[in-house]
């Protein structure tokens, strides 16, 4: 177990038998120690704190932290860590388990799994309760599936149970988290937590999601950057888990769905796939407005109706204001509601301007 501290101007990289990599700043709740009170646990003791097995003479260790007391050292550790702390860290900081138990009953440590506590409340940002799920998982651990989607920034909504790779089956996952137990795992980092590479991310988020769900998270991470789609059809393999609908989401891959803000857009999109027609630039700037899509060339424009953005009468005088500005400057405008792109595809396809309907593939 190590705390590796970061360059000098980061936040010190917290691990317990793998937990490691940064964040963003501005993500942090729990800001990181000062760099000269950073603290390195290594195995057998606490830097600072005499330790069973550490090497003798390595890293002089200063008055201070030689003058510092069990509740500094978890002080620090939880304060790098976003407030959680394992019951192996405090051991190494020179807790006992009679005295874990006390702190427990006293209300300074609240138990978060079984061998998990935060230190003072209950309460945990976003990146603690990973930490935690981490930490209770054992060393190794990485996030993954959904959760590693969802914080590599390949889907939008936090997933409700915490997903975590384990290299070996020790003990079933705690409430509210769940574990896998791939035969390999190589994780990489990404916003200091390990977390499985893009590529196997695809495969295990497309194991359970939908083809579209799978479709919108490649096409968001070729987006960003973050993959190679050869990359990705190497991966694939008979009975490897996820290949058969990440290989469908590969040949019906198409990178403007990671420019959709929602379903009702998507849906359009796949109502044009279906019939052939390329698809459509999805919410960008025409004529100083953005429009949900639009074939440039052919000047024609497609609002997307939801009941959510146009309720009220100042919505609707926007809406009619942008379409005359459109007009204006050439461009046929159509609109269309969720009920008619779902359920009366063939008629909004019939109403689209013939010069778009030309553009179906024979």
């Amino acid at each position: 177990m190590s705390i590796t501290p970061g360059p000098r101007d980061e936040e010190t990289a917290v691990r317990e038998g793998g937990v490691a990599g940064r964040t963003r700043p501005e993500a942090m709740s729990i800001g990181p120690a000062p760099r000269d009170e950073e603290t390195a646990v290594r195995e057998g003791g606490v830097a600072g704190r005499a330790g069973r097995g550490a090497p003798a003479g390595r890293g002089a260790q200063t008055a201070e932290a030689a003058r510092a007391t069990p509740t500094d050292l978890v002080s620090r550790v939880a304060g790098a860590q976003w407030g959680v702390i394992g019951s192996r860290q405090l051991i190494d900081c020179g807790v006992s388990t009679s005295t874990i138990s006390r702190w427990v009953k006293s209300g300074r440590l609240h138990c978060r799994y079984p061998g998990v506590y935060t230190v003072g409340h209950a309460w945990l940002p976003v990146e603690g309760e990973l930490m935690a799920a981490l930490l209770a998982a054992g060393p190794g651990a990485a996030l993954s599936h959904a959760t590693a989607a969802w914080w590599w920034g390949l889907i939008e909504g936090r997933p409700e149970t915490i997903e975590v790779s384990v290299p070996s089956r020790r003990h079933a996952p705690p409430a509210g988290l769940r574990f896998h137990h791939p035969r390999r795992l190589e994780p990489a980092s990404h916003r200091r937590f390990p977390v499985t590479s893009v590529v196997q991310t695809l495969l295990d988020f497309a194991v359970r999601a939908a083809l579209y769900e799978t479709r919108r998270a490649l096409a968001e991470a070729e987006f960003r950057g973050l993959v190679d789609l050869d990359e990705v059809r190497r991966a694939l393999g008979r009975g490897r888990p996820g290949s058969a609908t990440l290989r469908t989401a590969l040949a019906r891959h198409q990178p403007e769905l990671a420019m959709t803000r929602n379903r009702f857009e998507a849906a359009f999109l796949e109502l044009c796939e279906s019939v052939g027609i390329p698809v459509p630039a999805f919410n960008t700037m025409v004529c100083g407005h953005r429009v949900d899509a639009v074939w440039r060339e052919q000047r024609v424009v497609v609002e997307l109706d939801g009941l959510q953005g146009h309720r009220t009468r100042a919505q609707l005088e926007t809406d009619h204001a942008r379409d005359l500005t459109l007009r204006q400057h050439g461009f046929e405008v159509r609109r269309y509601t969720w009920r008619q792109v779902t359920q009366k595809g063939a008629q909004v396809v019939a109403d689209l301007p013939s010069n778009v309907r030309a553009l179906a593939a024979p």
